[in-house]
């Protein structure tokens, strides 16, 4: 080659690499602009239990856990609705325990002003993230029925402290509702899905503008739900059962019953509901995990100590199964657009709660990653937004809207 060419080629071949590169690179920062324009609003953290066992602070940068406020920032979280979990094993005081949860949340929100604010409305959601200061927007939602106590004056007071949904129920079925956690259970009292009082706390709920959230339930306690309740209501951390085979996650004639509701399924994270890979092999280990859990209990009691914590066997126990492709995580959230409509999906991650994500999703931070795959995938800027937290914006307004249709 003549080397007076050489300095063409050279050019030729530099034009060409930053034309890769600029064409490698294009989606990334498409989505980042994409999910940073958007207000993002999960519906479901449990970091609450770390809050009030662990002293934990939003402001610590241990890097353990999934949520802080550090995390929050990278991964552009607008809005968390804080879950207040009361563990049904405790044999008294759901209640108190319940109160402590939602001051502790409180509480964050006072010692970090300048970074979290309290919300008690669709409205506040959108005021905390306008304007050049940001702040992380705090809800909170009550994770179980059986936390009122069968006392409908509870879930008022609630409702004034700030808890703007109730799961009707956790994996226990309690005095009004079924739970699907111990639906095939015949030791369990059953009810065919709402009672009377169950049917009236809903209605309860809907006069107060607290969203109603049929995570969890039965599937006849759904179906209830969704005939009793005037508003629209939510799943707040619930998957296709078409993907995932579990009881916990929704049929497809149930997502379109939502739909068709105006309600909003928000997606969760936990490997065991995103993949059914992994929860048969989780299943396949229960047995096993079961006696060495008992066995460690024993041991603890032989030894005078207090009730085992067994939550940290219980990561060991999950380890040993690889976690489930960032794909099928994804591929839930794409099933459930298309069988209920865009305009119905959402993100409900269980932050905190779970003991297991899929790969590429370690924390509140990695949330961009998800607009990246959705651009991937053909989503429209308009579309990702909805399912970032815009269609759990309007299913909130308008439970704020019907509660304003009754008689105070």
């Amino acid at each position: 080659m003549p080397i007076k060419l050489l300095p063409v080629l050279f050019l030729f071949m530099a034009c060409a690499l930053v034309s890769a590169q600029n064409k490698n690179s294009k989606i990334k920062p498409d989505a980042r602009a994409i999910h940073n324009s958007a207000i993002v609003i999960d519906t479901h953290a449990d970091t609450p239990g770390r809050f009030v066992d662990e002293n934990f602070d939003m402001a610590s940068d241990s890097g353990e856990g999934h949520m802080d406020f550090a995390k929050a920032e990278r991964g552009n979280l607008g809005a968390e609705f804080f879950s207040i979990w009361v563990d049904p094993k405790i044999t008294t005081g759901y209640t108190k325990r319940a109160l402590d949860m939602i001051d502790s949340v409180h509480e964050q929100a006072q010692k970090h002003p300048d970074r979290m604010v309290m919300a008690y409305s669709a409205d506040d959601i959108v005021k905390a993230r306008t304007g050049p200061h940001k702040r992380l927007a705090a809800l909170m939602g009550v994770e179980g029925g059986h936390a009122i106590e069968n006392d409908i004056r509870v879930l008022r007071e609630f409702y004034r402290l700030g808890a703007r949904y109730m799961t009707l129920t956790w994996s226990n079925t309690n005095e009004w509702a079924d739970s699907s956690g111990d639906i095939t259970e015949t030791t369990i009292q059953h009810h065919n899905g709402l009672t009377d009082f169950g049917k009236d706390i809903v209605r309860e709920m809907n006069r107060l503008g607290m969203m109603v959230d049929i995570s969890h339930v039965a599937d006849k306690t759904f179906y209830d739900a969704i005939e009793v309740s005037k508003a629209p209501l939510i799943a707040s951390h619930s998957c296709a059962r078409a993907l995932s085979d579990h009881p916990r996650n929704m049929t497809d004639d149930m997502l379109r019953a939502l739909a068709k509701n105006g309600g909003v399924v928000m997606v969760n994270f936990y490997s065991q509901f995103v993949d059914d890979n992994y929860r048969k092999a989780y299943q396949a280990q229960a047995d096993e995990k079961k006696k060495a859990v008992e066995a460690y209990k024993a041991e603890q009691r032989a030894k005078g100590l207090p009730d085992a914590d067994t939550s940290k066997m219980d990561k060991e126990w999950a380890a040993k199964i690889p976690r489930p492709p960032f794909e099928s995580l994804i591929n839930q959230i794409d099933y459930m657009v298309k069988v209920a409509g865009v305009d119905h999906v959402g993100l409900g991650s269980d932050f905190d709660g779970i003991d297991s994500l899929p790969q590429g999703i370690d924390s509140v931070a990695d949330l961009p990653k998800i607009t990246e795959a959705l651009v991937q995938r053909g989503y429209t800027e308009e579309q990702i937004h909805k399912i970032l937290g815009g269609n759990l914006l309007r299913v909130f307004r308008e439970v704020e809207n019907v509660s304003k249709t009754f008689n105070r």
